[in-house]
């Protein structure tokens, strides 16, 4: 009986401990994204407005380097990543704007939702190694900007 005793007392405390070691993993996570200075939020904005725009670069040139170049698809492809582009050119406005992270999450929201879609145009065809690398790149900053905002990260089911 002790032994069974012992033995439901130790799974008891190795569960707590796990379960505690969660918890403090969860607040410290939590409190990283919510502790970004305005300041840096400004220089995350500025990071994904530069690597947006060298990314649509990139993106147009391999669209006209492929076998879509001239077609009805190529205009709907660039119409995706241009949305992208104008989102994130319009968050950045209203965050310089004086605007607090409160008041342009919707902003932000829009930035991944627009990202989401270039996400799933990337996903179906191949544009070649430096389109995908800098969307990457791109990407590892949205969703930087998603945890800032406490938002979904790109490509994720909350999105349209």
């Amino acid at each position: 009986m002790r032994k069974n005793l012992l033995k439901l007392f130790v799974g008891l405390a190795a569960f707590l401990m796990i379960m505690s070691l969660t918890e403090t993993n969860y607040a410290q996570r939590r409190g990283r994204a919510q502790g970004y200075s305005k300041q840096r939020v400004e220089q995350l904005l500025e990071r994904l407005e530069e690597r947006t725009d060298t990314f649509s670069n990139q993106f147009n040139k391999a669209l006209d380097r492929s076998r879509l170049d001239g077609r009805k698809i190529e205009d709907r492809y660039t119409k995706v990543a241009t949305v992208l582009e104008n989102a994130t050119d319009e968050l950045r406005r209203e965050f310089d704007f004086g605007d607090t992270r409160g008041e342009t999450k919707q902003n932000a929201r829009k930035v991944l939702n627009a990202a989401t879609d270039v996400n799933r145009l990337l996903n179906k065809r191949n544009f070649g190694g430096q389109t995908e690398t800098s969307w990457v790149r791109l990407r590892n900053e949205l969703n930087l900007l998603a945890r800032i905002y406490n938002l979904p990260a790109v490509g994720a089911g909350a999105y349209k």
